[in-house]
């Protein structure tokens, strides 16, 4: 039987999924609400389609008979677009809307946690009245993280104490236009992500992943959806014990089993703190820039897992290779606050080197790429150590040329890593 798979979405993440499955022999067609140029170059066909409206995606999953769909984003998985899928006898990897809640609802995410004795999660509580979210936030006794319970592509959050002081996360939540916030505790540590691999009850995870979700150079500045990220040769990071590392699977395998009938991707974001890894948030499909990331060391052909998700069978065990990797995103000058969308770039893509380059939310249009409102494009240096695969993706990022996109220099450099592992040294009583 012949295979052919569809990719919604059109981001790095999605570029790095295409790449993923480039030399698997299934036909490959995607789809996505931008002309990423880097997965239209290696697959079948391409749609420029709204992805959140499942109608439109089903009709062109049926257009090229396809028998897989990788589902990239979170919005589409919120829109209902697997359901459809399934609805249609197509098999999607990634969860339907009511499992997605894991991800779209930070409130359920939250109770979901609680009322299932799901070990990490902090202290909350759920808010649809902003007056008594002003209130709790002036009687509580520490500092919180403001959280609306809904997408906001990983711009909504505030932290009290370190981004914004009571007032203006007071002034924050009344100015909103959020129907629902969460207030939670505070975690104080280091960030970390590890990505799961699940279908058919198994649970099957990759190596660690730092993201940088501060705009400018020595973590400064607003949150964006991430600037860059790294990964060690091992499992786990610089500044965390394998035990941390498998603190956090079992969280993920917790979660997996509260949630039953789970498939796709479960992305847990922790907090290393004192106490060991809390949950920061789940995410219902690959982080974005983690992926690029993994999927460049998984070994393990990624259509294979595919297959033995849809066939009921056995996730394969992953194997990854020992490397470790740096990305660093370019972005359009102004991200996120105020991006310069619509500017046309020149990638020189020869100046990449040794490292991948992933395109991401870029458009092509007829005379050239032009950028969008969020991140351009990525560079992956992969080696033997994190020094390494860095100057390699520091070197790549010459392809961003000098004028109108803005990058972060510091992600993976010894310097900021070694903050790392002092930070938690320190927090150990080390």
């Amino acid at each position: 039987m012949s295979e052919t798979v569809l990719l919604i979405g059109g981001g790095g993440r999605e570029h790095a999924i295409a790449r993923a499955l480039e030399t698997s022999e299934a036909d490959l067609y995607a789809c996505a609400g931008n002309r990423n140029p880097g997965i239209a170059r290696i697959t079948d066909g391409f749609e420029t389609l709204e992805t959140t409206n499942p109608k439109a995606v089903v009709e062109f999953a049926e257009e090229v008979d396809a028998t897989i769909a990788v589902v990239g984003p979170e919005a589409p998985l919120q829109a209902g677009v697997a359901d459809e899928l399934e609805s249609a006898g197509i098999y999607a990897f990634g969860p339907k809307e009511a499992e997605a809640r894991i991800e779209t609802d930070k409130a359920f995410q939250r109770r979901f946690m609680a009322e299932h004795d799901i070990p990490g999660c902090p202290d909350f509580e759920t808010f649809d009245d902003m007056d008594a979210a002003c209130d709790f936030v002036d009687e509580y006794d520490g500092d919180l993280a403001i959280k609306p319970a809904g997408l906001t592509g990983g711009k909504g959050v505030k932290v009290i104490g370190d981004q914004v002081t009571a007032e203006e996360g007071k002034e924050y939540i009344r100015d909103s236009d959020y129907d629902r916030i969460v207030l939670e505790e505070r975690l104080i540590g280091e960030e970390f992500t590890v990505q799961a691999f699940v279908a058919n009850g198994d649970v099957r995870t990759a190596p660690a992943v730092q993201d940088h979700k501060r705009a400018y150079e020595g973590d400064e500045g607003p949150n964006t959806g991430g600037m860059g990220s790294y990964s060690d040769a091992t499992t786990a990071l610089p500044f965390m014990t394998d035990a941390d590392y498998d603190d956090a699977v079992s969280i993920i395998e917790a979660t997996v089993d509260a949630l039953e009938d789970y498939r796709g991707i479960l992305y847990g974001q922790f907090m290393l703190t004192s106490e060991g890894p809390k949950v920061i948030e789940f995410n219902a499909r690959f982080g974005d820039p983690e992926a690029m990331n993994t999927l460049p060391v998984l070994e393990t052909d990624f259509f294979d897992i595919l297959t033995a998700a849809r066939d009921g069978d056995a996730l394969p065990v992953l194997e990854f290779a020992s490397q470790a990797t740096v990305c660093k995103y370019a972005v359009p000058e102004g991200y996120p606050t105020e991006p310069d969308a619509g500017a046309k770039v020149q990638v020189d893509e020869e100046s990449a080197g040794d490292a991948l380059l992933y395109y991401a939310s870029v458009d092509e249009r007829d005379d050239g790429i032009y950028t969008t409102t969020s991140r351009s494009f990525a560079v992956v240096g992969r080696a033997d150590s994190i020094t390494e695969a860095e100057q390699i993706a520091e070197a790549a990022l010459e392809v961003a040329g000098e004028e109108g996109l803005h990058m972060r220099h510091d992600i993976g450099k010894p310097e900021l890593v070694q903050q790392r592992i002092d930070h938690v040294e320190e927090l150990r009583g080390e």
